[in-house]
């Protein structure tokens, strides 16, 4: 092997090594508004993270969602067209949580209110289960008592039917 050959094998290395931490230092260097911006919205790479917070390797989706995001921050963008400019690209699904209005508001509602439901529900069968009165049975802890003429009568027919 020469020795340009090594020096760029050695270089090319080192690049691939490096990489990553420019990958992060570049999420690193956002301003607090692009955090509080960006940290409303999903990575659209698949990651499932926050964008502020994706830590894909080599992720291009989010560098070029961070870049897009720090223009319109520097363009003087305001956060709600900042917010449509993502919602227009890549549908709602780019939201971290669904918006507190408008139809979406029920998603935050019905948690709250199959808890209301359940536990009064819960209420009304103990309730119910509570004024039923209790069996003569279930009070005397074991067989009813039955009038030993009545037995015996049983008893008797029970025998005649099963000698025949």
């Amino acid at each position: 092997m020469t020795r340009s050959f090594r020096f760029a094998a050695v270089a090319t290395l080192l690049m691939m090594a490096t990489s990553p931490l420019l990958f992060i230092a570049a999420a690193q260097q956002l301003s607090d508004r692009e955090k509080h911006i960006g940290g409303k919205f999903m990575c659209m790479c698949g990651c499932s993270q926050v964008l502020t917070q994706c830590n894909h390797l080599g992720c291009t989706t989010s560098t070029a969602m961070l870049k897009e995001l720090r223009q319109a921050v520097d363009g003087g963008k305001s956060e709600d067209s900042v917010t449509q400019m993502f919602v227009q690209e890549f549908g709602t699904k780019v939201y971290a949580e669904p918006p507190k209005s408008g139809f979406s508001l029920v998603a935050w509602a019905m948690p709250t209110i199959y808890l209301i439901l359940g536990t009064a529900l819960v209420i009304f069968v103990i309730s119910r289960w509570r004024k039923q009165p209790v069996s003569k049975v279930a009070l005397a802890g074991g067989a009813p008592s039955i009038p030993p003429q009545i037995l015996e009568r049983a008893r008797a027919q029970a025998a005649r039917e099963t000698e025949g």
